[in-house]
């Protein structure tokens, strides 16, 4: 108690700069920037480190306090960059404590901010993991029907698996000279929400948007338990929005298709790859997979739509082209080594096939 009315007294008569813990700055953050784009994201990433030094003061936190949230999380096989993006968060309140955030005597919260040490990268990254014309042969048929739709509709438009999860048939825009349609996707649900964003849907895509057309009055995508038996009897339950695709549906189909570790979010990376092999210039692929650039502008012209389309038109089916990446053809050859059959002459590419 001595301690405590000591400590109380110089903060209040001397203007000491009072103790705060992290959980107090951290919630002052989260509030303070509720408005940013990422915030749900980064109050999950404080979640995970709060058990290690919510309960610490701010000048407690640094490399050595922070040790056992690393080995926590990487013995629960969490990635470096997964680890580092909690260590980004909190570094940047530390920092704002020490430079920005004062309290009623003009103290920043923080002397000063330590040098938060972020794990390495390089060598721990995992690689992209783009499929096959043959793997794809092989995963779609295992997924259910509704899966199946989605993946299908990634593979040939390039969107992020959110933006289709989130697809509303508010933001469809018919194109009547291509006999299209085209999805403006508010900014909202555009990763950085920086501007509205377009899905230009090639006539693979386009299929798959009439298969689902009138199930749900507001999503694209949905879901529903069919019945299993009593088949004439209506559905039990309504259709709902699908709320993610990487579930355990998924996980069970790449498995069932020898796919090992495949992520969704690989689905994107093989229509980078196939535009690509199909000879469509970087700027086109930038706008596709809205990377941004430079020369992006801000409002989509019919002539640039026209462009798009023509694009994702070149990757609708197996051309017979390799479409094969660095690291498949790595894995290959590994699984030929590990087959004893290292030796073997390399297949003939589809065009040498079609020459003799």
């Amino acid at each position: 108690m001595i301690r405590q009315t000591e400590r109380l007294r110089a903060v209040l008569v001397d203007g000491e700069r009072a103790v705060r813990r992290f959980d107090e700055a951290a919630t002052h953050y989260l509030l303070t920037y509720q408005s940013k784009p990422t915030i749900v994201t980064e109050s999950h990433l404080l979640d995970a480190v709060m058990p290690d030094i919510g309960h610490l003061g701010l000048h407690q936190v640094h490399d050595g306090t922070l040790a056992p949230f690393i080995r926590r999380r990487l013995a629960q096989g969490r990635s470096h960059k997964t680890v580092n993006l909690s260590l980004g968060v909190v570094r940047r309140i530390l920092n704002l404590a020490a430079r920005h955030w004062r309290d009623e005597n003009g103290n920043t919260w923080l002397t000063h901010a330590p040098a938060i040490t972020m794990l390495p990268l390089v060598g721990h990254q995992r690689e992209p993991r783009p499929i096959t014309w043959s793997e794809q042969r092989e995963l779609m048929p295992r997924l259910p029907a509704h899966l199946a739709r989605m993946a299908l509709f990634v593979l040939n438009t390039g969107v992020r698996d959110d933006v289709v999860c989130n697809l509303r048939w508010a933001w469809e825009i018919q194109v009547p000279e291509l006999g299209i349609s085209l999805f403006e996707v508010p900014r909202e649900h555009v990763k950085g929400r920086r501007r509205p964003r377009v899905v230009v849907c090639n006539s693979v895509a386009q299929q798959v948007i009439e298969s689902v057309r009138g199930m749900h009055e507001d999503y694209v995508f949905v879901y529903r338990r069919e019945r299993v038996k009593n088949l004439a009897l209506p559905a039990q339950m309504p259709y709902r929005p699908v709320q993610m695709m990487s579930n355990t549906a998924w996980q069970r189909a790449r498995r069932e298709a020898g796919l090992g570790d495949l992520h969704v979010h690989d689905l994107r990376h093989t229509v980078g790859m196939r535009l690509r092999e199909c000879g469509v210039p970087e700027s086109t692929v930038a706008d596709l997979l809205w990377h941004s650039t430079r020369s992006m502008t801000q409002h989509y012209s019919v002539a640039q739509i026209v462009e798009l389309h023509a694009a994702l038109e070149k990757i609708r089916e197996d051309s017979g082209r390799w479409n094969k990446s660095l690291a498949t053809l790595r894995r290959e050859h590994e699984e030929r080594q590990r087959e004893g059959r290292g030796g073997k002459v390399p297949e003939k590419s589809p065009a040498q096939r079609q020459t003799g």
